[in-house]
């Protein structure tokens, strides 16, 4: 029943925006006219407002990326989170990464995108993931994965222990 019910609805709903294309215009501006929300809105209350929590803490992005270098043997910048990645690069680069049991760090790149132009001015390369072991940009998915198939990425990862 509630199957039925959802798949009436998806159908009327598909079938009112091409109905009427007045009717569908009026209904995307309100839809779009709700759905966005400005960062200086003055009718946004200041707890729901967007805030950047390294912009806050008086630390420069640079800064925060050479920390994380510095501090974490293994660091990753990524879609996602290694237990749920956001994109298949991502994925294949935190599977390579998890067959030698060594600590990953990581940092998801699409909760702020001025950290992720901070990750990529510092390593000069465009893409994402980027992998760092020892402080050293190695590169994304590919190069990863292209090292742990001649066994390079063993060699590299040889000196790093597992902290648990």
């Amino acid at each position: 029943m509630a199957r039925s019910v959802a798949s009436i609805m998806c159908k009327s709903i598909a079938g009112f925006r091409y109905a009427n294309s007045n009717a569908s215009k009026s209904f995307s501006r309100r839809i779009l006219h709700f759905s966005t929300t400005l960062p200086d809105d003055p009718d946004t209350h200041e707890d729901f407002k967007p805030t950047n929590k390294v912009e806050n803490s008086g630390i420069s992005l640079e800064k925060i990326v050479e920390q994380d270098l510095k501090e974490n043997p293994v660091m990753i910048y990524m879609k996602g989170i290694p237990d749920l990645p956001r994109c298949g690069f991502s994925a294949l680069a935190v599977r390579v990464l998890k067959e030698y049991n060594v600590p990953l760090s990581a940092r998801n790149i699409l909760e702020d995108a001025e950290l992720k132009n901070a990750v990529k001015c510092y390593s000069h390369w465009p893409t994402f993931p980027q992998i760092f072991i020892n402080g050293e940009f190695i590169g994304g998915s590919d190069i990863i994965l292209s090292m742990h198939q001649s066994g390079e990425l063993k060699e590299k990862l040889k000196n790093i222990s597992d902290g648990k």
